[in-house]
C-alpha cells in the first residue's frame, strides 16, 4: 500500500502516519469493494460507512499494541493517556550512559531542536521546565529566576506569555519555527529552540549548553528534510 511517488502524491514522512494512511487505504477499499466497487458513488451515497471514529481509534490500538508511543508536544497528553505517550522529559533520574559525551569537556549532549535565529554564541542557563499557572504566578509576583532556559510544552507558550520576556531563552517540546512561540521570541529578542527532543538525562534545575549559534531553521527545511537539529548540552555540575 505504501506508494510514495503514485497517485497518493508525496512520501509519508514519518512511519507512523505511513501505518495510519496505508491502514485507512486497505480499509476504505475493502469497503468500497463491499459496495460494488464504484469509488465515485461509494464517496458521494455512503460516505459515512467507509470511515469513521471507532475505526481509527482501533487503528490507534494496533499501533500501541506494537509497542509505539506517541511523541508529545503537550503535557495534559502524558496525564490524560499515560499509555500512549511517551515519558516526559525531566522527570526520570538521569540513566547511565543517557547521553552523548562532548569531546572531553564534560559536557553530556541531552537532546536537540529547531533554530528559530542564528547567534554568534551559545548560550548557558538553568533548565527550568514550567508547566502549571503556580510556576508561572510565583515568577509574576517574585521575578523569573536569573538565567532561566525555560523548559515548555506546546501549550507553554500562552501560559508564559505574561514572563516571556524574562527568559534567557526557550526550549519548547513542540510546534516549529513558524509557530506563534517562535514570532513572539523573535520579537522580543529571546533565543529560541521549537520541536526539541530532551533524554531522561535532563531534570529541573540542571545547568545546560544551548547550541542557539547553529543554522536556523527555515520554514522550507521541514518539508525538503534538510532542517539541522541544534544541540543541547548537560553541563558538568
Amino acid at each position: 500500500m505504501h506508494d510514495p511517488i503514485g497517485k497518493w502524491g508525496t512520501a509519508e514522512t514519518t512511519p507512523t502516519v505511513r501505518f495510519f494512511h496505508e491502514r485507512v487505504r486497505r480499509l476504505v477499499a475493502e469497503r468500497i469493494d463491499k459496495l460494488g466497487g464504484d469509488r465515485a458513488a461509494a464517496v458521494s451515497d455512503h460516505t459515512g460507512a467507509l470511515l469513521g471514529a471507532a475505526d481509527l481509534e482501533a487503528i490507534e490500538r494496533e499501533l500501541l499494541a506494537g509497542g509505539h508511543r506517541f511523541e508529545f508536544s503537550a503535557t495534559i497528553s502524558i496525564r490524560e493517556r499515560p499509555d500512549a505517550y511517551k515519558a516526559k522529559p525531566g522527570t526520570a533520574a538521569p540513566a547511565a550512559g543517557g547521553g552523548e559525551a562532548a569531546a572531553g569537556d564534560g559536557r553530556v549532549e541531552v537532546g536537540s531542536g529547531d533554530n528559530l535565529v542564528r547567534r554568534k554564541q551559545n548560550l548557558s542557563g538553568v533548565a527550568r521546565f514550567i508547566s502549571t499557572l503556580d510556576q508561572v504566578t510565583d515568577m509574576l509576583i517574585n521575578g523569573v529566576p536569573p538565567e532561566t532556559v525555560a523548559v515548555i510544552d506546546d501549550s507553554g507558550g500562552t501560559l508564559t506569555a505574561p514572563i516571556l520576556e524574562g527568559f534567557a531563552g526557550v526550549l519548547c517540546l513542540g510546534g516549529t519555527v513558524r509557530s506563534h512561540l517562535g514570532i513572539l521570541t523573535r520579537e522580543y529578542g529571546i533565543p529560541c529552540l521549537m520541536n526539541c527532543k530532551l533524554g531522561a538525562g535532563l531534570a529541573h534545575g540542571d545547568r545546560v549548553e544551548v547550541e542557539y549559534s547553529a543554522a536556523a531553521v527555515s520554514g522550507g527545511a521541514y518539508e525538503s528534510g534538510g532542517a539541522v537539529r541544534a544541540r543541547i548540552w548537560k553541563l558538568p555540575d
